[in-house]
């Protein structure tokens, strides 16, 4: 039988999806876009957005194919179960029992019986899903982490994902090692709170240091971090791992010290830039970015303008900003909220500010030699990313999924562009 997947939101979920491709594919089922037997959609609840976006894809994909098994689950489902069931929905989960949709997919196709299952507990345990091969991208994920009990007050995730837990040591090695001995050069650890990680009395500083060790890999990125956890030990590692990629994503939220109160962070401003401070201490030129969310409950002009003025003085390479969205059971939706007008017009100003770093931080390399790991065709280019994370566009008769040493030779229209020096794959020359 034929099948498609279709992915909302974070890079858990579509490490998640990435798995039950391949658990499909073992199986003897065809990946087909244009005419599936099954359509699976993980859904995303972020925002409201994105509730609305993933109940937008199923209304669209029910009605294109009225005969296909449909099989929904991921964050929107599991918080909202109620606005899935009258959807023609045949398998209906939250965010249990993905790794198990192979045999759900399978007894419903033998009894035609309408499956459900959602689990409202939050200790659970971790969910193992191990990848052999990331077909779908050079850059593979690997999931070592779900769950967050932060509670920050804007937030459904902890609600929806559960308490922290993470993936087994061994396991986490075990697929590491696959993963680069399928060819992939870069892995990236991800979770909901990937920073939280802990099994076997190994913190993410040990894992990243036994990961190192895998000969063939040659970056090793962190989707996400937070500040608080960006102790003395990680500090160290980052100063002597040197597999580790010059880029760290670290969410703000907002640089108004009002804001983050009434957000329920962990930290002030004051720590935040400390921390930014001693990073850029142990590299000078690495990348920072961070996610900024404009319009939270209370939020002032003048909170606003300090958190510009903050971001501002930080120096971000990128800044991911999102209007507030009210998700009902947080503590933010019972606050008084701030006019989607006045919403949309900070998040502008802040957008054109990240602009501005962005460019800014780019045109430090111009005229300079980087690293660029090839990874997709765009245009009449191949584009892959530095270290930093800088998306750099080169020849069209470069290789995939290879390493080139490049330097830098223009920004334009807010593309990067770079000549060829030479091929850093051992097995290839120019």
């Amino acid at each position: 039988m034929k099948f498609k997947i279709i992915t909302l939101g974070c890079k858990v979920n579509s490490y998640e999806s990435e798995y039950i491709r391949e658990q499909l594919l073992k199986n003897n089922y065809i990946l087909d876009e244009e005419t599936p037997d099954i359509i699976i959609i993980n859904t995303c609840t972020v925002t409201n957005t994105a509730d609305n976006k993933s109940l937008k894809t199923i209304r669209r994909e029910r009605r294109e194919y009225p005969n296909s098994v449909l099989v929904v689950c991921g964050c929107s489902s599991q918080n909202n179960p109620e606005k899935y069931q009258n959807l023609g929905i045949d398998i209906l989960l939250g965010n249990r029992q993905k790794s198990m949709i192979v045999d759900i997919i399978e007894e419903y196709l033998e009894t035609k019986q309408k499956y459900e299952y959602f689990t409202r507990e939050r200790k659970l345990d971790f969910e193992n899903m191990n990848i052999q091969n990331f077909d779908t991208h050079t850059r593979a994920f690997i999931k070592i982490q779900d769950g967050c009990d932060n509670f920050c007050s804007y937030c459904i995730i902890p609600y929806v994902r559960g308490s922290i837990r993470s993936k087994d040591f061994n396991l986490v090695i075990e697929e590491a090692k696959d993963l680069v001995a399928k060819g992939h050069k870069e892995l990236v650890l991800t979770g909901i709170h990937t920073g939280s990680y802990n099994s076997l009395g190994h913190d993410l500083s040990d894992l990243i240091l036994e990961l190192a060790k895998i000969e063939d890999l040659k970056r090793i990125r962190i989707s996400s971090i937070e500040i608080t956890e960006l102790n003395g030990k990680f500090m160290n590692v980052l100063k002597t791992c040197d597999k580790i990629a010059n880029h760290l994503h670290i969410p703000l939220q907002s640089g108004s010290e009002n804001v983050l109160k009434r957000m329920n962070r962990k930290y002030d401003k004051a720590f935040f830039a400390k921390k930014i401070a001693e990073i850029r201490d142990i590299r000078k030129d690495i990348a920072i970015t961070t996610d900024i969310i404009v319009g939270h409950p209370y939020e002032t002009d003048e909170d606003f303008l300090e958190c510009l003025e903050f971001s501002q003085k930080l120096k971000f390479a990128k800044i991911h900003v999102f209007p507030y969205s009210m998700r009902n059971g947080t503590a933010a939706a019972l606050m008084p909220q701030v006019d989607n007008n006045i919403k949309k017009q900070r998040v502008n100003k802040l957008l054109a500010l990240s602009d501005n770093l962005e460019l800014e931080y780019a045109k430090k390399f111009l005229n300079t030699k980087m690293e660029v790991l090839t990874e997709e065709f765009e245009d009449n280019y191949i584009v892959g990313h530095t270290s930093n994370y800088l998306k750099v566009y080169i020849s069209r008769d470069c290789m995939l999924n290879t390493f080139y040493e490049v330097q830098i030779v223009k920004i334009e229209n807010k593309k990067i562009f770079a000549d060829v020096i030479t091929c850093r794959n051992e097995e290839i020359s120019l």
